[in-house]
């Protein structure tokens, strides 16, 4: 699999690596934007998330988040820091392309799902299953302001 390099500064990194949550925007067909809070693993390349047991109201196949990224797989993530003290705010920016990866991906698709549970605890049990939709965030622009 071919991926272009992205090069993130090692203060973004550390961000990264910290960070718990993340906002994932999307597109519909029709450019309409849509927005999630969601969890993420960043592997020095790409970023992953993964569609978990959390309740949903709809099956995952028909997530808005999946729908969009099949229909305009150009995204946005935020990953911010708020603090009363504003000298102590940041964000980072990132824009790239999404894609749904598929489950014959397997090498890539355990990759994923182990950045995930190690990050987050909660995913050790059956709240990640192995079967679980996983979405590659491969970053091509980053942005980033405040105190890194």
């Amino acid at each position: 699999m071919s991926r272009k390099r992205h090069k993130i500064s090692g203060a973004v990194r550390a961000k990264l690596k910290e960070a718990r949550v993340a906002r994932l925007a999307t597109l519909d067909a029709r450019l309409a934007p849509h927005i999630v809070p969601i969890c993420f693993a960043y592997d020095g390349k790409v970023f992953y998330t993964a569609i978990d047991q959390k309740p949903k109201r709809v099956t995952p196949e028909r997530l808005t988040r999946l729908r969009n990224i099949l229909a305009v797989p150009r995204v946005a993530l935020l990953i911010d820091k708020y603090h009363e003290d504003w000298k102590r705010l940041w964000y980072i920016l990132i824009r790239g392309n999404a894609k749904l990866i598929p489950m014959r991906g397997h090498k890539e698709r355990a990759w994923a799902i182990r950045k995930l549970r190690a990050k987050y605890p909660q995913y050790s049990g059956r709240m990640l299953p192995d079967d679980a939709p996983i979405i590659r965030i491969t970053p091509d622009q980053t942005t980033f302001w405040g105190k890194l």
